[in-house]
C-alpha cells in the first residue's frame, strides 16, 4: 500500500477550486446511480479505506485534512471516555443538497472512524446525525477500550 502524506497535496487557488455543483453531481447523483441502495455502506467503507491511505496523528490533523479536502469545517463538540462528538459545517451542509432526503456523509463518517481507530488503537465506529434545520452534520464516534485493533 502506498502512503500519501497530506503535505504532498497541492493546495488549490480559488481559481482552481471545484464548484459545489460539480461536487454535488458526483456525490448526489452519479455515485448513488452507480452504487444503488448500497451507497451509504460503500461510502462508509470507502472513507475507511481513504483514511488508511492518509493516516493522521491527531484530531488537529483530521480537522486540517477536512479543510484541505473541501469537506468542510470540523469542530469538536464533546469528548468523553469512549466517545467523541464532532460537528461538520460546509457549503454542502449550509446550502443543502437538492436531494436532502438522500444526502449522506458516510464517506466522512468512515474516514473519521478509521482515523480514531488509528489514534486510539481500538475498533471505532462513527454515526452520522444530520441536523437539517441547523444546516450541519453531527458525527458520533464510539469505541471500546476492551476491543483493541489486532
Amino acid at each position: 500500500m502506498t502512503e500519501i502524506n497530506t503535505s504532498e497535496i497541492v493546495i488549490q487557488t480559488e481559481s482552481d477550486s471545484v464548484p459545489v455543483f460539480g461536487y454535488e453531481l458526483i456525490r448526489e447523483i452519479l455515485l448513488p446511480n452507480i452504487l444503488g441502495k448500497e451507497t451509504s455502506a460503500i461510502l462508509y467503507w470507502a472513507g475507511k479505506d481513504l483514511a488508511r491511505k492518509f493516516p493522521l496523528q491527531s484530531m488537529n490533523e483530521i480537522i486540517d485534512f477536512f479543510q484541505k479536502a473541501g469537506w468542510g469545517h470540523l469542530t469538536i463538540l464533546n469528548e468523553a471516555k469512549n466517545e467523541l462528538e464532532v460537528e461538520l459545517t460546509s457549503i454542502l451542509t449550509s446550502e443543502g443538497s437538492k436531494k436532502k432526503d438522500t444526502s449522506t456523509f458516510q464517506l466522512e463518517a468512515g474516514f473519521l472512524a478509521q482515523q480514531i481507530e488509528f489514534q486510539k488503537d481500538v475498533i471505532a465506529e462513527c454515526y452520522e446525525h444530520p441536523k437539517k434545520r441547523a444546516k450541519k452534520i453531527i458525527f458520533t464516534i464510539k469505541w471500546d477500550r476492551k476491543d483493541p485493533v489486532d
